[in-house]
């Protein structure tokens, strides 16, 4: 295995990512529903792009997060959605557009104590536990981020109750009816400001790690 040339040094300004170029793109650029490059698309479980060019904005996020809200509404799931983010820049950032669309839409939300970062196996162990144990409404999870992808990039994933990635039937459904969000201006998307969906009383804070460090003692 070849070894990369700049291996132990200090990498160079020219290849850091521009980090506030990258959140106030998140904000303030535009999809274009037209350009199929602007629009939601999933791959495995979920949608990735950069708000640099357009692939991860707020307006994107926005769509997602109702066409979600709609799609767990069509399946009558009706336990808590855990929401967890890693840490990506724009994963901050879409975590709170996420909390504030759940929470316009009165999603019974979860979310990791003190905006804590959560691994995706953690978030899988959540939904898992949950619907084992309760004979209630079935729960499921989001989880922003990228995986592997570079710094600028940002990644949202839904998991359905199964705990895994969403098959593509579920992605199918999720990303037309966030498409047609875009399409139609956001204009059927409910949204409330982060403070009163943090306050609202179907959001609460979890601890996503500590059940999950004292499974593995069990595996």
């Amino acid at each position: 295995m070849s070894v990369h040339p700049l291996a132990g040094k200090k990498a160079p300004k020219e290849i850091l990512t521009n980090i506030p170029r990258l959140m106030s793109d998140y904000y303030t650029k535009k999809p274009n529903p037209a350009d199929p490059g602007q629009r939601i698309s999933f791959g495995t479980s979920g949608h990735r792009g950069t708000s640099f060019n357009t692939t991860f904005t707020e307006e994107l996020i926005l769509a997602v997060c109702q066409a979600v809200s709609d799609y767990r509404q069509d399946q009558n799931i009706t336990g808590p959605l855990f929401l967890g983010m890693d840490t990506h820049a724009l994963s901050e950032a879409a975590h709170a557009t996420a909390i504030e669309v759940f929470g316009a839409n009165s999603v019974e939300l979860r979310i990791h104590s003190g905006f804590g970062y959560t691994p995706t196996p953690v978030i899988s162990h959540a939904i898992l536990t949950y619907n084992r144990i309760n004979s209630g409404g079935l729960a499921d999870g989001v989880v922003i981020t990228p995986s592997h992808n570079p710094p600028q990039d940002g990644g949202f994933k839904y998991n359905p109750p199964t705990g895994g990635p969403a098959d593509t039937d579920t992605t199918n459904i999720i990303q037309k009816q966030a498409n047609q969000f875009l399409e139609n201006g956001l204009k059927d998307v409910k949204r409330i400001s982060l403070k009163d969906a943090l306050a609202a009383e179907t959001t609460q804070e979890y601890d996503f790690i500590t059940p999950y460090v004292n499974d593995l003692k069990t595996v």
